[in-house]
């Protein structure tokens, strides 16, 4: 069956179904024209792996699950312990609002360091709490836009010279045909940079996997 019969039998995404493909969870036959075919059976591991997801099952766990390295008691056994390390993180986190709802604290009155050292020691006790460090991605850009930039602004620079110097001199249709060749693959190099720019702005903002973890 095809991939859209797929997406309205199982409820996911067509993105989120072939994310699961590219981490290897899945993997459907190809027909004669090289389009994926999906079967009962891959509908059903889809059906199996929504229900893991629904549960925040990591994907690795799932993977080792598929592959007979995990069992499904001791997977479960194990998520346990990281759902109950939550709640009680949850619950850590639900009595400091109490307490900051119960004192009438306003912005401008909040005493920030008492309730974050009382935080830091919950911490070291083994609750979690959100780390704002990991929310903010836009230091992330810099690196790859920053590349990215430079790429492109050294091959529009050799493009420039090139179309300079080809004015500039009478050209014989060899070498024209040269430097148009040398010219559509830089320009490819450029639009390649862009694409790939694009791709990891998406995953740094959450891409497929955070689309996926819905599930």
């Amino acid at each position: 069956m095809k991939i859209q019969q797929v997406e309205e039998l199982v409820g996911i995404t067509k993105k989120n179904i072939r994310f699961y493909e590219h981490e290897g969870l899945l993997s459907p036959a190809r027909s004669e024209n090289g389009y994926r075919d999906y079967s009962e059976q891959d509908v059903s591991e889809l059906k199996k792996i929504k229900l893991l997801r629904s549960l925040s099952f990591p994907l690795e766990e799932i993977r080792m699950m598929q592959s007979g390295t995990l069992t499904m008691e001791d997977g479960a056994r194990r998520h346990l312990i990281v759902l109950e390390r939550s709640r009680s993180s949850l619950e850590k986190a639900r009595c400091l609002c109490l307490e900051l709802q119960e004192h009438h604290e306003t912005l401008q009155t909040l005493d920030a360091d008492r309730y974050l050292t009382r935080m830091e020691e919950l911490e070291k006790e083994g609750a979690v709490f959100m780390d704002v460090k990991k929310q903010d991605h836009r230091k992330d850009f810099v690196a790859p836009a920053a590349a990215a930039s430079v790429i492109i602004l050294f091959m529009g620079i050799v493009l420039f010279v090139m179309i300079t110097e080809a004015l500039r001199e009478r050209l014989t249709v060899g070498v024209f045909l040269i430097l148009a060749a040398v010219g559509a693959f830089l320009i490819a190099i450029v639009i390649g940079v862009l694409l790939a720019l694009m791709q990891r702005i998406r995953q740094i903002k959450g891409g497929e996997e955070d689309a996926a973890a819905k599930y």
